[in-house]
């Protein structure tokens, strides 16, 4: 594969962005109400900018499950501060200290699938039963999943799901970074790239560097939390 040069990158990038602009503002246009979540990881800050560009008020809902590095916790609100999101932390119904099985143990390391559903799922029901359009980040480059998704797809709620970057590279998106100077997340440095719940995230290494999400749910055979799997219509 050629390496593509810089001019093109950019080019790409505002391109990219002038299509996602065109499309925000067509919806809203049309009467429709959006909102974005967001994981506030180093890649997922190019569209919080994106979006920041367009539109500050569109909410970004952050899945506080209590169990984020004490590091997330502090990029989300730098990045909030920085970009001037409308962040509106969401949490589970049950409280921390009840997700627990039969033995006692946490989910997360029993039943990570249900552990997910209920800090996951369910606390961003209620957005995608009132809004339109859940702005969505995915990317088809991340995993063999995301690879099958259109730009527009179903969920089973009132709101559809649109992946505005499904055909952003890895390489457009750091270009991005560097374009505008945004801040990584501070675990990146320390040899984390796909940064979840501290129980169930693990630093990359060498085998792992095909596909990052391998650092998640490390030997559980599980690379996703539900949210792209379980909130859009099969």
């Amino acid at each position: 594969m050629r390496c593509i040069l810089s001019g093109e990158i950019k080019l790409m990038i505002m391109a990219g962005f002038d299509e996602i602009a065109t499309q925000i503002k067509n919806y809203q246009e049309k009467g429709l109400r959006l909102f974005t979540s967001s994981s506030f990881q180093t890649h997922s800050t190019v569209l919080l900018h994106i979006i920041s560009r367009i539109d500050k008020s569109i909410p970004v809902y952050f899945l506080n499950t209590g169990f984020h590095f004490p590091e997330t916790m502090m990029y989300k609100n730098q990045i909030t501060e920085l970009f001037g999101l409308n962040t509106i932390a969401v949490k589970s119904a049950t409280p921390k200290l009840m997700q627990v099985d039969e033995n006692g143990r946490f989910l997360f390391t029993s039943d990570p699938d249900y552990c997910c559903y209920i800090n996951k799922i369910q606390p961003l029901e209620p957005a995608l039963n009132s809004f339109d359009v859940w702005i969505n980040g995915v990317r088809a480059d991340q995993n063999a999943n995301r690879a099958t998704f259109h730009v527009e797809e179903k969920t089973n709620h009132r709101a559809f799901r649109y992946h505005p970057m499904l055909q952003w590279t890895n390489q457009m998106i750091y270009a991005y970074i560097r374009e505008h100077n945004i801040p990584k997340h501070p675990l990146d440095e320390k040899g984390y790239m796909s940064i979840g719940c501290e129980p169930c995230t693990r630093k990359i290494s060498l085998e792992m560097l095909a596909d990052e999400r391998q650092a998640r749910w490390y030997g559980m055979n599980k690379t996703e939390c539900g949210l792209h799997t379980e909130l859009i219509k099969q």
